[in-house]
């Protein structure tokens, strides 16, 4: 009986899936004895899967759409914290930015139901990639005893960072939502006071708090993984080393941006508690009594 070794899941330190190693027995009629002979299997996670059975292309095509649509979450995420935190250059300033993706410079008056189509848009690429990571997940408590094994006697900082985002993301699955899901329905309170208000007097500072470092880290180790998953380098090791030191820098800036951003909408809504509810006007749009 000829033996063969296949490795479940694929050989990459990007992708710290248990692997495992199983004998994958093949029976021809000369080793039978010259009886009808099986047909050839594969054993994966004990289970026995014919040749006919074994995986199309669909689990790669899964795989990078997964990475693509994850790319496409954490470029927006660094991208709206600098929109979020131009609160730090003035009341107008962050006016300004609130009214340009409503497309009040473009019309001459705000379309706030563009900003809504923009986050449901954004809302069904968190879910379809949240779907996707799950295929990921360990599903059982066997998996989990086994992984947290493996975590310990491997003591690879890449696969203590995997878990640390299948964390995170089981965070962010039940607290974006609730953020998306304000943001689409009332776009028209995207402004100075109405964001701080909300912040403070809509008591959601805990909830900003929160998922600030379950988004950073997420979308930091995300976008690490994914350049050591797809990006071709001539000398990984190195390029590892470089690529992990620009990660914990980005997620350092960003958490202290987010940190005093949200500082900064905290003592504004103070400020504003007394008149909560009071839209912020610019200067020269306001009418003199």
């Amino acid at each position: 009986m000829d033996q063969a070794l296949r490795i479940d899941g694929p050989a990459s330190l990007a992708h710290p899936t248990i692997s495992v190693l199983h004998a994958t027995p093949r029976l021809s009629g000369h080793a039978a004895g010259g009886v009808n002979s099986l047909p050839d299997f594969n054993v994966v996670n004990d289970q026995i899967m014919t040749a006919s059975e074994k995986p199309g292309p669909w689990p790669a095509r899964m795989d990078l759409l997964q990475s693509v649509s994850g790319l496409l979450l954490g470029l927006f995420m660094w991208l709206h914290m600098l929109f979020v935190s131009s609160i730090l250059l003035g009341e107008q300033a962050m006016w300004t930015v609130a009214r340009f993706f409503e497309g009040y410079f473009f019309f001459g008056y705000g379309l706030p139901w563009l900003v809504s189509l923009f986050v449901a848009s954004i809302f069904g690429l968190f879910v379809l990639h949240a779907w996707l990571a799950l295929r990921k997940f360990p599903a059982q408590w066997r998996q989990h005893r086994v992984y947290w094994s493996h975590m310990r006697s491997m003591r690879h900082e890449d696969t203590t960072l995997w878990f640390v985002q299948v964390i995170t993301g089981f965070g962010m699955f039940f607290l974006a939502p609730v953020h998306l899901y304000l943001m689409m329905t009332h776009p028209e309170l995207i402004g100075p006071y109405e964001s701080a208000d909300r912040v403070w007097s809509g008591m959601l500072w805990p909830l900003y708090l929160v998922l600030l470092f379950l988004v950073e880290l997420h979308g930091g180790i995300g976008l690490y993984r994914l350049a050591v998953k797809w990006g071709d380098f001539s000398d990984p090791a190195s390029a590892r080393r470089k690529l992990k030191r620009m990660k914990w820098g980005f997620t350092v800036f960003f958490l202290v941006l987010g940190l005093v951003t949200l500082a900064a909408y905290i003592k504004l809504g103070i400020e504003h508690a007394p008149h909560v509810g009071e839209p912020y006007v610019p200067a020269s749009m306001r009418v003199e009594p």
